[in-house]
């Protein structure tokens, strides 16, 4: 049984004026969050020119976040279970802020590297405890969905609103300013906190085990290492050798969770077959997020937008996430949710194979069409599996549960990242055609990349026209066999979650469920957190 320290819980299943008024504080710090993480990607060229970085700096720059937010977050959510989920918040939000005004004023790539590791640090611990407390607030299966949903368009808003305030920021002030964007919401957080969020701990939870927090960086981040490496260079002896480093890592670790009475991870948790299917679903729906680095590559480089036009370009997907989320709990309040799930991931299909009509002289609606029907499509899944991962477990072990959900995620996108990206990179490699004249150090970086295609013509001058033809169509084809994979993928996880979430009946409150028949006992339990017993 969990354990509430709210100076005034809620012990009835309805949330209130103050659990939503704590939710719109959370909302915001992850609608600002995200804006901070999008930005970088327009700040890095300033940034990288004043603070005189290194490509391998840059590098640096912007994948240490994401190698340290993937390594603690199994660490950070299984500690809010312990220490408190509302204390983990508050002390991820101070170091967010810390962190964020030094990569602000950062005056070299060292600092700066620095400076993101720490933000990834800190924002481990924000999504599990957020989830977690969301879990808490909101005992009623039908406004936790709800929830989940409004928190969720906080961040794709961040999403859509990044590229755009990013601009804006840049034009008229330095690159560190993209750094600020986000201390004003953990400044709120921090004073409002407090007031508005309950905490809940699981009081039977024993120390952390420090073993095991090693244990689990040394398989998680060597493997997202090698991982990206595969994804940017290809097969090398690096890449390779970090995964099986982070694959043996894991099986220690995971042996050693199986042995303890007080484990890191609760493995347990994967015995509960609802948890687990929405665990797999969504690590293979970012899988096909990886679309997302076609996209940006097709959008600049064959469609020859700018990086401000392409963010424009990129806000209809925005917004179709931001209606699918937000449209997903109440559609699940009157079917099924595997009608809601499964029908999503086949208009996600759908959207994947609009990538295939592109081609590289009008390609351009096809693939902003494909990115919002894809996006539309998956909103589903990732806001009711949220829901069914929080509402499938203990209330003491929610932040776990989110933990491992958003795992799983990040690893699902880092192998798309690797797999699909390697898949597309060597389809563009046999479909490009360079003329025999072209020296070999500029066919050669023209086979790297679109992008190196781009340079290599630049420098070829006019006789450089044909090389990037060829380029951007060899780079079309791959998206045509990116969109067919990310498409079968789609249909498969439509396909796995029809059979396994076939009995879920529609989203009740917690009065419907206790009406609903003896049938449909074990079905709203995995809608309805444990923890709600005492209630």
């Amino acid at each position: 049984m969990s354990e509430s320290t709210d100076p005034s819980p809620t012990r009835t299943a309805t949330a209130g004026t103050r659990q939503w008024a704590g939710l719109a504080v959370l909302g915001l710090a992850s609608l600002l969050v995200s804006i901070d993480v999008f930005v970088l990607l327009l700040a890095l060229p300033s940034l990288s020119r004043d603070l005189d970085a290194s490509a391998t700096e840059q590098l640096w720059i912007m994948d240490i976040y994401g190698f340290l937010l993937v390594g603690f977050m199994l660490t950070a959510g299984t500690l809010g279970d312990r220490i408190g989920r509302r204390t983990l918040l508050l002390l991820g939000g101070a170091g967010f802020a810390a962190a964020s005004v030094v990569a602000a004023f950062s005056t070299s790539p060292e600092m700066l590297i620095a400076a993101r590791a720490l933000l990834g640090i800190a924002g481990a611990t924000l999504a599990p405890s957020t989830l977690g407390l969301i879990s808490t607030m909101f005992r009623d299966a039908r406004q936790r969905s709800v929830a989940i949903g409004l928190w969720m368009i906080g961040f794709m808003g961040g999403a859509a609103a990044g590229p755009v305030v990013g601009g804006f920021m840049l034009e008229h002030f330095w690159w560190g300013s993209v750094f600020l964007l986000g201390v004003p919401a953990m400044v709120l957080l921090l004073v409002l906190g407090p007031i508005l969020l309950p905490e809940e701990r699981d009081p039977a939870a024993g120390r952390v085990d420090l073993t095991s927090v090693a244990l689990s960086l040394a398989a998680i981040l060597p493997a997202v290492f090698g991982l990206k490496e595969f994804a940017t260079h290809g097969w090398a002896a690096t890449s390779g050798l970090a995964v099986v480093v982070g694959v043996a890592f894991g099986w220690v670790f995971v042996r050693r969770q199986q042995r303890l009475d007080d484990p890191l991870v609760d493995l347990s948790l994967f015995r509960n077959r609802a948890f687990t299917t929405v665990v797999i679903s969504m690590m293979l729906v970012t899988v096909i997020g990886s679309l997302m680095f076609f996209t940006a590559q097709f959008l600049q480089l064959v469609a020859g937008l700018t990086p401000l036009q392409a963010g424009f370009a990129m806000l209809p997907a925005a917004l179709a996430a931001i209606v699918s989320f937000g449209g997903a709990p109440i559609l699940a309040q009157h079917i099924r949710p595997v009608f809601a799930i499964s029908g999503g991931m086949l208009v996600a299909a759908a959207g994947c194979f609009l990538y295939t009509l592109a081609d590289a002289d009008g390609g351009l609606v096809a693939i902003i069409a494909g990115l919002a029907v894809m996006n539309l499509g998956c909103g589903p899944l990732v806001t009711l599996g949220t829901g069914i991962v929080v509402g499938s477990v203990p209330c003491a072990k929610a932040g776990s549960a989110a933990a491992m959900s958003e795992t799983s995620a990040e690893f699902g996108y880092a192998i798309g990242l690797a797999v699909v990206g390697s898949l597309g990179a060597l389809v563009y490699r046999t479909q490009l055609s360079i003329a025999p004249d072209v020296p070999d150090d500029l066919a050669d970086g023209a086979r790297e990349s679109l992008a190196g295609a781009a340079t290599s013509a630049a420098q070829l001058g006019p006789d450089g026209a044909a090389l990037l033809d060829s380029a951007r169509e060899a780079f079309t084809i791959s998206v045509h066999v990116v969109g067919w994979v990310a498409a079968a993928i789609a249909l498969l996880v439509a396909v796995v979650d029809a059979v396994y979430f076939r009995h879920l009946p529609p989203i009740v409150s917690e009065t419907d469920a206790a009406a609903s028949p003896p049938d449909h006992a074990a079905d709203v339990e995995d809608w309805v957190c444990e923890g709600h017993a005492e209630a």
